[in-house]
Order: C-alpha cells, then structure tokens, then sequence
C-alpha cells in the first residue's frame, strides 16, 4: 500500500516543517506523498528500517521506495514531485551537495528561532488526514 506514495518524514513540532507540508500538500496534485511526523510511531519506524542518525538529520527526509534522501537532495527530489514550476528546482542538484546542504542546516538550525516550535505535533483536519500515516 505505501510503495504507491513518497513518504515525508518531517518535525512535526517545528511552525516552519508545519508551514512546508501544507505547501506541498497543496501543490501534490497527483497525489504522491503521505506525510509522518518524524516523533510518531511509523515515523520512528522507517528512522530505525533506514538507518537514520536523528541527530543529525531531524527536518525533512524522503522515503522514496528502498531509498530515502535527506536535507537538500530530500526538498529538491520533493519540488521534482510538485505541480507548477516546481519541478525546475530539481535543476539545483547540479550544486555541490555539501553547498546545498550547508545553506540546509543554516535554515535547520535557525528553524525554532525564526518560525517558532509547538507544543505538540500537528493534528491534520479530517479532510488532510488520509495524507498522513
């Protein structure tokens, strides 16, 4: 059943990750991604299956399949998803990957600071929520 979607593991505390899947909700007009936050059970689970370091990935990552991407490569493998114009950030990967994911982690780091952090993961409302696992 979940090899048919991209997955979009994301901090389901922070305003900014919050901010960013409403985006592509929006934009997903094919209907490609299902969305966890990263501190829910399946979540948890596909960090333990794809071997991921949580501390030092903890925004979005992409679970595509038996890959999964990170940083950067995980936000531009998710704009070559999107309706629009979307699709020509994808162009951005020719950017040296510790480039990109230096101007990543700034954000990352900054994300609390600037956007602001809730109490507790994001409620999806009865219309999103077969969008998300």
């Amino acid at each position: 059943m979940l090899d048919n979607y991209k997955i979009v593991l994301f901090d389901g505390v922070c305003n900014l990750c919050n901010g960013a899947i409403n985006y592509i909700i929006k934009r997903d007009k094919n209907n490609v991604f299902k969305f966890a936050a990263l501190q829910s059970e399946i979540g948890k689970e596909l960090i333990t299956k794809f071997n991921i370091d949580t501390s030092k990935i903890d925004s979005i990552i992409l679970i595509d399949g038996e890959k999964h991407y990170i940083k950067s490569s995980a936000a531009l493998h998710i704009s070559k998803a999107l309706s629009g114009a979307y699709p020509l950030l994808f162009g951005l990967m020719i950017v040296p990957k510790f480039i990109r994911n230096a101007v990543y982690d700034y954000i990352a780091r900054n994300r609390y600071k600037w956007f602001g952090k809730k109490e507790s993961c994001m409620i999806p409302t009865a219309e999103l929520k077969s969008k998300f696992l």
